[in-house]
Formats: structure tokens, sequence, C-alpha cells
């Protein structure tokens, strides 16, 4: 999996801007996923990131990058607890919720929206799509906006940005390490 993959679809997970990020990875006769997700791993586990394959199937992954810290904090949000409890999730731990999204990923015949929380998009948000994708969408960006549409524009924005900055910088010689802020958990919590 290159660098310019994993900068482009998750800049603002490696810039301590967002929870996380996924990505849909084509697969070919090279790629061997799970070596690819622990090489990444390897590189960005002292930087506070983890890499799980969410689900793999004989023509794509599905990779998802993210900050542990900034997930147990997502999670422990109210109205995630309660979307997470309604869709069967048993609230042990992140990584634990994490396991049973991986779960649904393999054996749910939908998506299971509530991926949002997964990433940090607004408990609110994520709630109002899964009732009705189009019925009170106030604006649409990295996620569909159903409250505070001034406040999820900035973010649209900012991640736009930072992926801009991320990828110009990686084409001027920057590793996908040297790009990856590191972010004290005890802060992030």
């Amino acid at each position: 999996m290159s660098e310019e993959i994993v900068i482009e679809n998750c800049s603002p997970t490696l810039a301590g801007l967002k929870t996380g990020n996924m990505f849909s990875l084509e697969l070919d006769k090279e790629i061997n996923v799970i070596e690819e997700v622990r090489e990444l791993n390897s590189k960005l586990r002292n930087k506070g990131l983890r890499v799980v394959p969410l689900k793999k199937t004989s023509e794509y992954a599905i990779i998802y990058v993210y900050r542990p810290a900034y997930l147990k904090n997502d999670l422990n949000h109210p109205k995630a607890r309660c979307i997470l409890k309604e869709r069967g999730y048993d609230f042990n731990t992140p990584e634990g919720c994490l396991a049973q999204l991986v779960k649904h990923m393999k054996e749910d015949e939908t998506f299971p929206h509530e991926v949002g929380l997964f990433l940090g998009y607004p408990p609110f948000d994520v709630e109002c799509f899964m009732k009705d994708p189009c019925d009170g969408v106030k604006c649409c960006g990295c996620w569909k906006a159903y409250s505070n549409p001034d406040e999820a524009k900035e973010k649209f924005i900012k991640y736009k940005e930072c992926t801009e900055v991320f990828r110009n910088m990686n084409k001027q010689g920057k590793s996908l390490e040297q790009l990856t802020v590191i972010i004290d958990e005890e802060i992030a919590g």
C-alpha cells in the first residue's frame, strides 16, 4: 500500500484533526493485505495510530486508520453509546466495538452506517442519517450534517486543506512518518 494512498485518504487523521478515516484498497495478486497493514502499523503505532482491515473480499479491502485515544473519547459520548447499543454492540472497550464493527462489515447485508461514529462524525448526524439520509440535511461534505452546518463546513474545509498540504509535502519528499503528528493521549482524551 503506497504512502500516497494513505496520505490521500487519511491526512486529517494523520494530522490529529480527525478520529479516523477509511478507504478502499483495490486488490491484486501482488497485495498481501495483512502484511501491508502490519507494515503500516509498524510505521504509525509510535505516532498514536492504528490500522485495521475492516473488510476483505477477493477484489478489495476496506482499511481503517484511526487514533485509539480519539475513538475512546468519541464512543463514550452518550448518543454514540445509545446508537451502538441499538445496533447490538456490547460496549466494553473501543477495541471491542471495533471488533464488532468488523463483524458487522462482514456479516450484514447492508453497510453499517454506525461506522460514522468510528470516523469522528457527530453522533446526532450519524443518528439522523441512519433514520433517513435525505430528511433534514443542512450541508454535505465528508458526511451529511443535520446540525451545526457552519461547524461542519469549517471541518470539511480544514480536512480538504490538510489533505492538500500533506499531498504537496509528500511530493516534496516528506515521508508518511514525517507527516504524521504525535498526539499525547492524555490531551486527546
